[in-house]
């Protein structure tokens, strides 16, 4: 089958490559989302006669079969195919032949690759949210199980005031679950279906196509309306979920290196079970955290994935500009890149040891001085003269 765009006129192979890029390999996750729009579009098309029940029949047993194909790891998607659209189209006429000529009615690859990401961005909101929720509680575990476990708090990495292991780790819990709403953001963002926008101008008012129907069949508030709004929110919904991904990702970051720094020699509050280090190729005696300072540096490439979406969207005119196929690539990395940290977080945060005596050796004398400070102030002594006699107690030379 030739590209659902062709005209007969010949293709220069090195355009072909370029233009193509690496759709066919990106495309493959879209592939369920492709089946589940085409069974809607394919009802509709029947509702208003475009498909007999014979046809509606074959092409739903047809994608089926596609679903399948893919499950099994068999479903392929060819360069001269280009995309996932292409390619559902092509499996279908060969199984079906006229039926799956007739399914491309009423729609263009535009609004198709569209349903296919709002489709696929709603599961990846819900994947996000579990594994969010999985590693929270992680956190929350960890903090109750060292609920009393002394621990200097810092700033300017300068031992600042006293604090515990659990209030630490109960931190980074807090911090992830104020991400929860973003990833509400993120869901309610593709909340609208763009199925039966075509190019971003509708279809004709002649062929009757039911937007409200397809809308329903798949599980959203209503279309797009009107259809010129679609195209012209490409980016929107990648930019919503990839900054929430971004925060969490920038929270793990943190956390990432807080454990970097405790794990080390001078430090050594916590300490990584052997199975989550490597070793130095050279030093015979090193282990290395590599896990945690890959995860620190992973959060700034959600952050990049995040403003690659932003650049190249924001400066587009309304419509459709093929710019915005190189959406999916950061759309996708920035998404498997969380998912992967959560996990790893996850891991460590149920394996990491504490060595509590080192922690109790750190609480210094000087950690409780604003304490001492506010003793002086409950006897009466104004704020900024206890401050300054306590100042002087522990400055340097005295």
């Amino acid at each position: 089958m030739s590209r659902l765009w062709d005209k007969g006129q010949p293709l220069d192979a090195l355009i072909e490559a370029y233009t193509v890029g690496d759709d066919p390999t990106l495309d493959q996750r879209l592939l369920p989302f492709d089946v589940q729009a085409s069974k809607a579009h394919a009802r509709m098309l029947r509702s208003i006669d475009i498909l007999d029940e014979a046809e509606l029949s074959g092409l739903l047993r047809a994608l089926d079969d596609a679903q399948a194909s893919w499950e099994a790891g068999e479903f392929t998607i060819s360069l001269a195919q280009e995309d996932v659209h292409t390619a559902l189209e092509a499996f279908l006429v060969e199984r079906v032949g006229d039926a799956g000529k007739k399914i491309h009615t009423g729609r263009s690859r535009n609004d198709q690759v569209l349903v296919d990401l709002a489709l696929w961005q709603r599961a990846a909101v819900e994947e996000a949210r579990t594994a969010l929720l999985t590693t929270i509680r992680a956190f929350e575990t960890f903090s109750e199980e060292y609920r009393e476990t002394p621990l200097p708090g810092y700033t300017h990495l300068q031992r600042a005031m006293p604090s515990t292991v659990g209030r630490w780790a109960g931190a980074y819990a807090s911090l992830l679950r104020r991400n929860l709403p973003l990833l509400d953001a993120a869901s309610a963002v593709v909340g609208e279906s763009p199925l039966g926008s075509a190019a971003g101008y509708g279809v004709p008012n002649v062929l009757g196509i039911d937007r409200a129907m397809t809308a329903k069949d798949l599980g959203f508030s209503g279309p797009i309306l009107p259809a010129e709004a679609a195209q012209p929110g490409r980016g929107k919904a990648e930019s919503t979920l990839l900054f929430a991904l971004s925060q969490i990702a920038t929270d793990l970051g943190k956390w990432a290196w807080d454990v970097c720094l405790y794990v080390t020699a001078e430090f050594s509050y916590f300490e990584l079970p052997t199975a989550f280090t490597t070793g130095s190729s050279i030093m015979p005696q090193k282990r290395n955290p590599d896990v945690l300072e890959l995860t620190r540096a992973k959060a700034a490439v959600v952050r990049s994935a995040l403003n690659e979406v932003l650049a190249i969207a924001s400066p587009l005119p309304a419509g459709y500009h093929r710019d915005l196929q190189l959406l999916k690539r950061p759309l996708f990395h920035g998404v498997d890149t969380t998912m992967a940290m959560l996990a790893v977080a996850e891991r460590v945060m149920g394996g990491l040891i504490v060595h509590t005596d080192r922690c109790a050796a750190a609480m210094s004398e000087e950690l409780f001085a604003t304490e001492e400070a506010y003793r002086l102030v409950r006897e009466g002594v104004p704020f900024r003269e206890a401050y300054k006699r306590v100042g002087s107690k522990y400055s340097k030379g005295s």
